[in-house]
């Protein structure tokens, strides 16, 4: 689930995404404050606009919401006192993790760029990494699909030059660490750092 909020341009609507893929033909339904936005052909539910959010939630960002436990009960509330029924299945396993890089191989089609397997603790993802330091081996932090950056920059499923890539291996300045080096380069991790543990800066 991904949720945006931008009063400034958009008005005071909570703009909620239930699935990843795009709606091929939208059929909507309101219920007082709600929009559903159904997949015609279906009925099922992707996407959801809340309006006048604000006199449901306290927001204090513009951008992309962080999805907390918080804010997934807000809009809970939100839905039932506006009589809508919506299964709001959300994943709260931590977005940025230790992970350990098993494999680098260089990408194919760009010189720039490498295929990395990285172990996460529960499973292994590829991740299509920049990095001119990114080298097996590494305890690195891995922000897994999901994950809001400090930037406001939400992490997908991505595809570079045609290959898949299901996370990101993260610098310093990406997580926005004080007095992070300004040399491109991913964070390198301590030995002794547990794979698959929350990391926190």
């Amino acid at each position: 689930m991904n949720i945006a909020y931008n009063r400034t341009h958009v008005g005071d609507v909570l703009l909620v995404q239930l699935a990843d893929e795009a709606i091929v033909k939208t059929k909507v339904e309101k219920k007082g404050d709600v929009a559903l936005l159904k997949e015609a052909s279906t009925g099922e539910v992707k996407a959801l606009n809340l309006f006048n959010a604000s006199n449901y939630l306290t927001i204090a960002t513009e951008g992309i919401v962080e999805v907390t436990k918080e804010v997934v009960e807000a809009l809970t509330q939100a839905l039932a006192k506006n009589d809508v029924t919506v299964d709001l299945d959300v994943d709260f396993s931590p977005k940025f993790v230790v992970g350990h890089v098993e494999t680098k191989e260089k990408h194919p089609n760009a010189d720039k760029l490498n295929i990395c397997t990285v172990n996460v603790g529960e499973e292994t993802l590829q991740i299509v990494c920049g990095a001119p330091n990114v080298e097996a081996g590494q305890k690195v932090v891995v922000a897994k699909i999901g994950a809001v950056m400090p930037s406001g920059m939400l992490i997908k499923e991505g595809n570079l030059r045609g290959v898949d890539s299901f996370g990101m291996i993260c610098s310093a300045r990406e997580l926005a660490i004080p007095n992070a080096p300004s040399e491109k380069g991913i964070m390198v991790l301590a030995e002794d750092a547990k794979i698959g543990e929350p990391f926190e800066a």
